[in-house]
C-alpha cells in the first residue's frame, strides 16, 4: 500500500515545485515592473504612436505626447499622459493582492471627472519581466461595451523605452515612450 500510494504522489510531487516557483517568479516580475516604474517618478518622456488602427490615432501622432511619472507611493503610481494641450488623462496604477491594477482617470479641464472614467482592469499576471497586461473588468465591460475585450499593456525596456499599447480584435494602439531622453516635465493635469 505505501508503494502505490507513493508512486501515485510521485507525480505531484516533482510538478510542486515549478507550481511553487512560477507563483514565485510573477510576484518577483510584479515587484521589478513596480521598481522599474518607481525609478522613473519625477521625470517625463515623450512618445510617438508607432500603431494606431483608427484614423483618430493620426490625429494623435501629430501631436506631442508626453507622459509624466508623477506621484508615487508604495502602492500606487499616477502617470499623466499629456497629448498636445489636452491634460485630461492619467494612468493610475496600484498594487493588489493578486498583483496590479490599471485604471485610466480621465478629468474635465475644471478638474471633475468625465463621465468615461475609471476603466481598466487587473494584471492577468506577467507577461514577461517588465511587460504587464491588463485585461477589460466588469466595470470597463459596462461603462463601454466595445471594449470588453480590451487588453492593455504596458512594458519597460529598462534604460530605453516604456510602451502603452491597447489591443482587441478590431483595434490596435501603441505609443513607444523614450526613456533615453527625460523632458521637462509638463504642467499638472486637470
Amino acid at each position: 500500500m505505501y508503494n502505490r500510494s507513493v508512486k501515485l504522489l510521485r507525480p505531484i510531487l516533482f510538478l510542486l515545485p515549478f507550481t511553487v516557483g512560477c507563483a514565485t517568479h510573477s510576484v518577483s516580475d510584479a515587484d521589478r515592473f513596480w521598481s522599474e516604474l518607481q525609478s522613473l517618478c519625477g521625470q517625463a518622456y515623450e512618445g510617438r504612436v508607432v500603431e494606431g488602427t483608427e484614423p483618430s490615432d493620426a490625429a494623435f501622432a501629430e501631436e506631442t505626447l508626453v507622459m509624466h511619472v508623477d506621484r508615487c507611493t508604495a502602492d500606487e503610481i499616477r502617470i499623466p499622459f499629456h497629448v498636445g494641450a489636452n491634460r485630461s488623462r492619467t494612468w493610475v496604477l496600484t498594487r493588489t493582492e493578486a498583483g496590479l491594477r490599471l485604471k485610466h482617470d480621465h478629468r474635465h479641464e475644471d478638474g471633475s471627472e468625465d463621465e468615461v472614467t475609471q476603466y481598466g482592469g487587473d494584471s492577468a499576471g506577467m507577461a514577461g519581466p517588465l511587460t504587464a497586461e491588463f485585461p477589460a473588468d466588469s466595470w470597463t465591460a459596462g461603462l463601454i461595451p466595445a471594449a470588453a475585450t480590451n487588453v492593455w499593456t504596458m512594458a519597460i525596456d529598462s534604460g530605453r523605452t516604456f510602451t502603452y499599447a491597447l489591443r482587441r480584435a478590431d483595434r490596435r494602439f501603441r505609443v513607444e515612450f523614450d526613456l533615453a531622453r527625460p523632458v521637462t516635465a509638463p504642467p499638472p493635469p486637470w
